[in-house]
């Protein structure tokens, strides 16, 4: 008989767990208004320090989800819960526990890179810790540039600034929208390596990404969508010594 298990360890399981959930976009038009179904039943969970990649082609809702974690989009319905504590549409306090990066992140053009990590702080109700910061910058590979002005930065220099501001407020759960998108093969390498060493942390991810190869790379799981519904989740042993293009393909198309 399996022992039932208690909540404190099913808190300690899963960061996220998402329910049932839907959202249908209300499209206004000349003369009509059409409705356009992002996701439909949508359940999942993330477990605590695991990297979980959601792969989909274009419409296929990830960025759905992820505004909808985040509380930027209401769902029509189902639950979400967030390291034990069941969450609403305009719920302030869980957002602590969150660090989002958003598919085009935007900065300040004239603040520099020390600037930036500043106001975030203030934003996110942090104090200020300049040691916390120099870790943080040297963790992302911009302390040399931390006073340099953001309008001077690469891509890939913007990203690690994106990541960073993440972390400004050590967050446990960090939700990554297309973090390495644009980027040349040395960034995509940092920036790899730097979800790799947050995971050794113990952070837990959800990354959203067009990058299979990238997904491959660092993911333990990975869900599939297809047309706003989960079409597969797999684990890594799963595709080992396999091809996680041809599975993707197989259940995205």
């Amino acid at each position: 008989m399996r022992k039932k298990q208690k909540k404190s360890e099913m808190i300690d399981e899963n960061t996220l767990i998402i329910n049932s959930v839907s959202k249908t976009y209300e499209i206004k038009e000349l003369f009509k208004t059409r409705y356009k179904k992002a996701i439909e039943n949508i359940s999942f969970d993330v477990k605590k320090g695991e990297i979980l990649g959601i792969l989909g082609l274009n419409g296929a809702g990830k960025t759905t989800i992820i505004k909808i974690i985040c509380g930027i989009t209401k769902p029509d319905c189902g639950s979400i819960e967030i390291m034990g504590r069941g969450i609403r549409y305009g719920d302030i306090d869980y957002k602590k526990k969150i660090g989002y990066l958003p598919e085009f992140p935007y900065f300040y053009p004239y603040l520099t890179g020390l600037e930036t990590l500043k106001f975030y702080a203030g934003l996110s109700l942090s104090s200020f810790d300049m040691n916390k910061i120099d870790k943080i910058l040297f963790l992302v590979g911009l302390e040399k540039y931390k006073n340099d002005k953001v309008k001077n930065y690469s891509k890939g220099m913007m990203q690690r600034l994106a990541i960073a501001t993440t972390l400004i407020h050590n967050p446990d759960f960090l939700i990554y929208d297309e973090p390495t998108s644009g980027l040349d093969p040395l960034s995509i390498r940092d920036i790899r390596n730097i979800l790799l060493s947050l995971k050794n942390e113990s952070k837990t991810i959800l990354l959203a990404s067009h990058s299979i190869s990238e997904v491959e790379k660092i993911c333990d799981r990975v869900m599939i969508l297809r047309e706003g519904k989960i079409n597969k989740i797999i684990k890594k042993n799963e595709w080992i010594g396999d091809n996680l293009e041809e599975i993707f393909i197989k259940y995205a198309l």
